[in-house]
């Protein structure tokens, strides 16, 4: 028996949850769903009705990606992804994007739906958090270190998605280390092996593990 996780392959918050799966080698029954069509047994297991959710053998659910990365990270974290000197930093790295970034981040991508403002407004916005990271990866190759941490893989789903946006506009942005800083790990193997595709699940379905 294996932890059951949903997901939503493009979702940034279920990319940074497999991230970590993968990185810390521990396979989970990957259950594929259409966020437009949610089965039943991931809303009996989380009311939230958002991915990721993963539910362990003992039946306790994890359904925020911050704590499915923690607790991949605290059954192996074989390069010190959470090292002790570094967690309060990527506590609030991390928050600066989940709870600031992000809203921007939405307001860019889907602009037609937020009428309010243009795009740009809502993209120069997010932009002060793109200028924050250039200033911290002109210091270290990632974020906090010259190695990948916790708050590079819980950071860059997001960032990817804002860049793709208009990536034109963001291949001729003023950063070129955040640039060279998302190709490395775009071209990772934890990010392709995190980003193989799956059928979406039903019922009755052979379990399919994850990674293989």
């Amino acid at each position: 028996m294996f932890p059951i996780l949903y997901s939503f392959r493009r979702c940034p918050y279920a990319i940074r949850a497999r991230m970590a799966l993968c990185y810390a080698e521990i396979q989970v029954e990957l259950r594929e769903v259409l966020l437009k069509d949610k089965p039943a047994a991931m809303l009996e297991a989380s009311a939230k009705g958002t991915v990721p959710v993963l539910v362990l053998e003992d039946g306790t659910v994890l359904d925020e990606s911050y704590d499915v990365m923690r607790w991949a990270l605290a059954q192996n974290d074989p390069d010190s992804w959470l090292d002790d000197s570094l967690v309060e930093q990527i506590d609030e790295l991390v928050r600066q994007n989940d709870v600031e970034f992000k809203p921007w981040l939405d307001r860019y991508k889907y602009a037609d739906r937020h009428p309010e403002y243009s795009a740009e407004y809502y993209r120069s916005q997010g932009d002060l958090f793109l200028q924050m990271l250039e200033t911290r990866l002109q210091q270290h190759a990632y974020l906090l270190r010259d190695t990948l941490c916790f708050a590079d893989v819980a950071i860059f789903p997001f960032v990817r998605q804002f860049a793709f946006v208009d990536k034109g506009w963001f291949d001729s942005a003023p950063y070129p280390n955040l640039q060279a800083w998302l190709q490395r790990l775009l071209l990772s193997d934890l990010f392709l092996a995190a980003m193989a595709k799956y059928p979406v699940w039903k019922e009755g379905d052979v379990p399919q593990l994850f990674p293989v």
